[in-house]
């Protein structure tokens, strides 16, 4: 950028009939310990994406204590080496070299887990000190925020002032507070509130992550919530984000009763291991509205013959009604199974990615389709949600293709405090990606969906050509994106 009449180049890159644009921003990953096992993150770097904000939904790579077990997705994993504090993970994602930048939000469940454990219960005070305290560390370590998942345990059961508090001492480091909210189907509205209110009280920016109303029962409701959160916006800084998709994906076990899923992973297998109360529990699933099954797909599970399946085909392939199939694959994987849950409207997933607040987030964590990581099954977005937006701004199905570039770059930015980062600008780091607006698709499937995305010819990660004629070069210089000092 600017006066180059005097530089020399080694290389030159021809982008004669392509886009160049700022690298893009996954504005809602969950990769946090994915990074440290494929640092080439081939997954998102095919779509063009040169930083991801990890740490989301309440569960974060770090801080590490007493008996928070990470989600089933990563602690089943080989490490090569630990790490409990943020500065250590620092440490570990320096000597692992990811192809991409990183920045990491702290998990609540995280936080709270490893402090106060799985009861459904709120901190005592001297443990809320405890956490207050470890937060602190966390955030001079590097991290930018807070993320919360209040539709899991333990967090589904503290009370909002647990999380105020929290956000106060992030609101004192410039950080922001992002969250899972409560709910995203019959509370939706009250959800809304909570967070805004948390906001208010705390006086910190706010990020709605992956913005949606679930369930046909609820899609109506849509409407309104947007409409509270641009009245709220008047007074508080909130932003969000969504995936261009209208399957959610989270672990199967989150169909249980609020009241099986309390005491950690042993306590809810005792629970679905003993007849009296996997009776209780099937019976409650069983007051589900009919046909809800249908909507449900198998992910990622060591039943590989399952993988892809709706539940009424697993059902039949088991010999079992329904509800048993999928005590059955949750019991049996030991909390392991993934689920697919087709339970958005896709008029509503438009609205929501044209909101100029909204930025894109794929929820999902990096995969290769190779490798460890190329082994289970999981949402196509991993390997598609920028691509599939970028594909629909070129298509003319959502917003122009100015405004949907800044959704992935300046906005996430921008919204993360991201320095230097967003734009092609003289003095910014030197992300960049350059595509194919012909060649440009997502090949990825629910049934197949380890497969790269085509079209990004070009990607340079902090100044190092990183993808080269739409293959890796080998060359890896991802950083760290450190909070920037209040």
């Amino acid at each position: 950028m600017g006066d180059l009449s005097a530089a020399r180049s080694a290389s030159t890159l021809d982008a004669a009939g392509l886009i160049v644009c700022p690298g893009f921003i996954d504005a809602h990953s969950h990769s946090d310990t994915y990074l440290l096992l494929e640092p080439s993150a081939a997954s998102k770097l095919y779509q063009g994406v040169t930083t991801e904000i990890c740490g989301n939904c309440g569960a974060s790579a770090a801080p590490l204590n007493g008996g928070y077990r990470m989600p089933s997705d990563w602690i089943d994993k080989p490490y090569p080496t630990s790490w409990k504090t943020v500065a250590d993970y620092r440490e570990r994602f320096a000597e692992a070299r990811p192809a991409i930048n990183a920045a990491l939000l702290v998990g609540h469940n995280t936080l709270h887990a490893g402090i106060c454990g799985y009861d459904p219960r709120a901190a005592t005070p001297p443990e809320m000190a405890a956490m207050e305290k470890e937060l602190e560390q966390a955030l001079d370590e590097g991290a930018i925020g807070l993320s919360s998942g209040l539709a899991y345990p333990p967090g589904s059961a503290v009370p909002r002032e647990e999380i105020i508090d929290l956000c106060k001492v992030v609101s004192r480091k410039g950080g922001l507070y992002t969250t899972h909210m409560r709910s995203e189907s019959d509370g939706l509205l009250e959800a809304i509130d909570e967070a805004v209110d948390i906001a208010r009280k705390a006086g910190i920016r706010l990020q709605i992550s992956h913005l949606k109303a679930s369930g046909p029962a609820n899609w109506h409701k849509l409407d309104a919530a947007l409409e509270r959160i641009r009245a709220a916006r008047r007074d508080v800084e909130i932003g969000s984000d969504r995936y261009p998709y209208t399957a959610a994906c989270t672990d199967l076990d989150i169909v249980l009763p609020e009241w099986a899923t309390y005491g950690g992973r042993d306590a809810i297998l005792a629970r679905l291991r003993d007849p009296g109360s996997r009776r209780r529990i099937r019976d409650e699933l069983l007051e589900s509205p009919a046909g809800r099954w249908d909507r449900v797909m198998v992910g990622s599970t060591q039943y590989t013959e399952f993988r892809g399946q709706r539940i009424p085909a697993v059902a039949e392939a088991l010999g079992m009604d329904a509800v048993d199939a999928v005590l059955h694959l949750i019991d049996t994987d030991n909390l392991k199974t993934g689920g697919i849950f087709f339970g958005m409207s896709e008029e509503n997933m438009w609205k929501v990615l044209a909101e100029p607040y909204v930025s894109i987030g794929s929820d999902g964590s990096l995969r290769a389709p190779t490798g460890l990581l190329g082994q289970d099954h999981p949402h196509p977005r991993a390997y598609g949600s920028h691509t599939r937006f970028l594909r629909a701004a070129l298509d003319g199905k959502t917003v122009p293709l100015a405004e949907a570039i800044r959704k992935m770059t300046g906005l996430p930015a921008e919204q993360f405090r991201l320095e230097r980062r967003g734009l092609l600008r003289e003095g910014f780091a030197a992300d960049v990606t350059v595509l194919d607006p012909a060649a440009l698709k997502e090949t990825t499937t629910y049934a197949q969906p380890h497969q790269l995305a085509e079209g990004v010819r070009q990607v340079i990660v902090n100044g190092v050509h990183t993808l080269g004629d739409g293959c890796q070069t080998g060359q890896r210089a991802g950083r760290f994106l450190a909070r920037q000092s209040s």
